[in-house]
């Protein structure tokens, strides 16, 4: 037996007494073939050429439209020498090292703090790119989900997840579902294509793990014919990721309350999806009423990593969203009392900067301060 026949054996991909050729093919009847995933590679690279076609000549002119304005960032001066401490160093070198750096360049510290400053300001996203990848994504994303939803709700076994294991793995592949399953793979292999040029965000990492979870799960579960798990675990995943991406494009366009409404409804969505419908009642049945063998062991891993990042990013909504809600009750109590006292703080930090020159970081404090307290 070759190292191909081993790793396509039944035993690994199939439960308990059934083999490959319960799954042979009719002139009417068809089943998932390992080899129809190779389209997702094409199909990455088309979904690519479909993104920059949607930004350049739908998103960005609509941003533009809405107001979503680049702002004019100074330029750092070329210099070799810096850049060469800047890829060295990092975006914020500490304190001796810019010491360091002045030395050896010859300049001011404070002329190497503001070449530093400038240069991570040509190196932070703008405001158009980060509208128009926002913009993709809730389209993909919204288009992906209604479209699972019009695909499904027909269908018996997701109102009865029992009825999913009945005939397992003899359950006919439908086209619509086999196109829908190489959609959704060829749009998360974009992301990877895409990661190095994207947004960097700071659950970077986090997004690396969840895209190489949701590929495996993908693959392994479309080879396995559970094509039903993995579109019911589609669908509710792909329910909240159109208002975070809509959130995000109303914070871009500083429609600021109607952005915090839209969160608060993803923050509601994301949760009870992910921390109640997905373990509750999808991963149950999954555990309880299918027989585990090697694959489903693996696919159990890999939903498990999934969770645990759906319980990472739960914290941090209800960390964010519990701010807005303090926040706006500091706001409301002390708005009143404290709007003549913030305008003296701001109106005294401006004439303290401006005639004794102190240093940019109390300088920085102080008008800090005062904006928090006329925000409040």
């Amino acid at each position: 037996m070759g190292l191909s026949e081993k790793l396509w054996h039944h035993q690994y991909w199939l439960p308990p007494g059934a083999t490959w050729e319960d799954m042979r093919e009719s002139a009417d009847t068809h089943y998932p073939k390992p080899q129809d995933l190779w389209l997702c590679i094409p199909g990455a690279l088309l979904l690519i050429v479909v993104r920059c076609v949607f930004e350049r000549t739908i998103a960005l002119p609509l941003g533009r439209r809405l107001g979503v304005r680049d702002k004019q960032r100074p330029k750092a001066q070329p210099s070799a020498t810096l850049e060469g401490f800047y890829k060295l160093l990092g975006r914020i070198p500490k304190e001796e090292d810019l010491i360091s750096v002045a030395k050896q360049s010859g300049l001011p510290v404070r002329a190497v703090q503001t070449w530093f400053r400038h240069r991570r300001a040509q190196d932070h996203p703008r405001l158009t790119k980060r509208f128009c990848e926002a913009s993709w994504r809730f389209t993909f994303y919204f288009t992906s989900f209604f479209s699972g939803v019009a695909l499904l709700y027909d269908k018996p076994w997701v109102w009865d997840h029992t009825v999913c294991w009945l005939k397992y793995p003899q359950q006919p592949l439908l086209p619509t579902l086999g196109w829908f399953y190489l959609l959704e793979l060829s749009f998360y292999w974009s992301l990877v294509i895409t990661l190095p040029f994207d947004v960097k965000r700071k659950d970077f990492k986090e997004q690396i793990i969840h895209h190489i979870a949701t590929i495996t799960l993908i693959f392994v579960s479309y080879c396995a014919n559970l094509i039903r798990l993995g579109v019911m675990i589609m669908l509710v995943h792909d329910a909240s990721d159109y208002l975070l991406e809509l959130a995000k494009v109303l914070h871009y366009m500083k429609w600021k309350r109607v952005c915090e409404a839209v969160f608060i409804v993803f923050a509601v969505v994301f949760i009870s999806s992910r921390l109640v419908i997905f373990p509750l009642i999808t991963y149950y049945y999954y555990m309880t009423k299918f027989e585990m063998f090697f694959l489903s062991c693996l696919i159990n891993a890999f939903l498990m990593v999934l969770q645990l990042l759906h319980i990472f990013w739960s914290y941090l909504i209800l960390r964010m969203i519990f701010g807005v809600i303090l926040y706006g009750a500091v706001r409301k109590t002390f708005f009143s009392s404290m709007t003549t006292r913030s305008s003296m703080v701001l109106h005294s930090c401006k004439e303290r900067v401006g005639e004794k020159g102190l240093p940019n970081q109390r300088a920085q404090e102080l008008q800090n301060r005062s904006h928090v307290l006329r925000v409040v």
